[in-house]
């Protein structure tokens, strides 16, 4: 890929039209680090959200994907209830050729001099270690060892909100929040994927798996033994009997070929960015399909995350997590009430909140909503 700098033209249209506050396009050559980090919102408070580190096809795709995300995270931590805006940031590479801690402490700098406008933390190539490093030059950190002061990985609490969220449709779309005896088919069993498929196995539900990577499909198995596997997602979607799909890889899990295929009866996922374009909600809505939307059942991990910069105590943070069936189930009673998709329900409930929100300021500094 060439230099950032043929970002810039892009960077500036795409923020401006996704209503982004910043977009910061981040170089260090001598560690390797091309990044972009894209505050969408700080009318709640500090933007937070984690850094994703992937091997884009293209710069343009980078930026879209951080715009995306970051929005995502505006709304996802409105309609959580949290003190803070959204913000989103990805590192351009293949992390297993690239990740070095002199790359991790050149993103850090970047993000200490955004002076806590954004606070950054583990996604989609990152991991516990990694915000540990970047701790040594930058305090706006979240998800950092445990001993170390910081909350450790967030998958457990994301993981358990999607739980939630998918009881919520559960009784929703049949009347009853029990799993036990549907069946679910996961789409990625990654960090977030296998612990989903632990609760799963618990909750008595029968459980089918894919993934591209065969050593995370062993893991599943090796622990759950009861598991079913098909070779891939398309393979998984046109399952017969599958009452709900669960897309926990990357965005664009529901897209055009895959609405007229999908054998489920819900879809709820950990995955950001399920629908590929926004017509997708209502092609699910017209199919019959309840979704759920991702960035409300998702939400379990920076609900976590935050608890330390909110002052918030774990058994407070847990029960927020497990509220997120409430939330779930206020967003699909409220579409079906409007007669509109359940994405665009949220998205209503999240922007009442940051309009509001944005009229007040209500912050006065990193880390300080208003009243604090």
């Amino acid at each position: 890929m060439g230099s950032f700098s043929v970002m810039t033209p892009l960077a500036v249209t795409r923020s401006d039209s996704y209503e982004h506050e910043q977009v910061v396009l981040c170089q260090d050559p001598s560690s390797g680090l091309r990044a972009v980090i894209a505050i969408h919102s700080t009318a709640l408070g500090p933007a937070v959200g984690g850094v994703r580190f992937h091997p884009y096809a293209t710069d343009e795709e980078a930026v879209a994907d951080v715009l995306n995300l970051s929005r995502g995270m505006s709304y996802k931590n409105a309609l959580a209830g949290l003190d803070f805006g959204g913000g989103k940031a990805v590192i351009v590479g293949d992390p297993a050729r690239l990740r070095s801690e002199k790359l991790l402490l050149a993103y850090g700098r970047f993000v200490a001099s955004l002076g806590g406008r954004y606070v950054t933390g583990c996604d989609v190539g990152t991991d516990v270690a990694d915000m540990d490093v970047i701790t040594r030059v930058c305090r706006w950190v979240v998800c950092g060892s445990p001993n170390r002061g910081g909350t450790g990985d967030p998958s457990g609490p994301t993981a358990l909100g999607v739980l939630q969220g998918m009881r919520a449709a559960a009784q929703h779309r049949w009347g009853s929040s029990s799993l036990r005896g549907r069946t679910v088919g996961v789409a990625g069993v990654g960090k977030v994927g296998y612990l989903l498929v632990g609760h799963l196995v618990e909750e008595g539900a029968r459980v089918i798996v894919t993934d591209v990577r065969e050593e995370a499909v062993r893991r599943v198995v090796d622990r759950f033994p009861g598991v079913l596997v098909v070779d891939d997602t398309e393979t998984l979607v046109r399952t017969r009997g599958m009452d709900v799909y669960s897309p926990c890889a990357l965005g664009g899990a529901l897209d055009d070929a895959v609405v007229p295929v999908l054998t489920a009866e819900v879809v709820c996922g950990a995955a950001n960015n399920q629908l590929a374009h926004p017509g997708i909600g209502r092609q699910l809505v017209d199919r019959g399909i309840l979704y759920a939307p991702d960035y409300v059942v998702n939400a379990g991990g920076v609900i976590h995350s935050v608890a330390g910069l909110s002052g918030c105590a774990l058994p407070e943070s847990v029960a927020r997590v497990e509220r997120i069936f409430d939330t779930t189930l206020a967003v699909l009673e409220r579409a079906e009430a409007e007669g509109v998709p359940p994405g665009v329900a949220a998205d209503r409930i999240a922007e009442q909140r940051l309009t509001a929100a944005a009229r007040s300021r209500a912050w006065h500094g990193p880390g300080r909503p208003a009243g604090s």
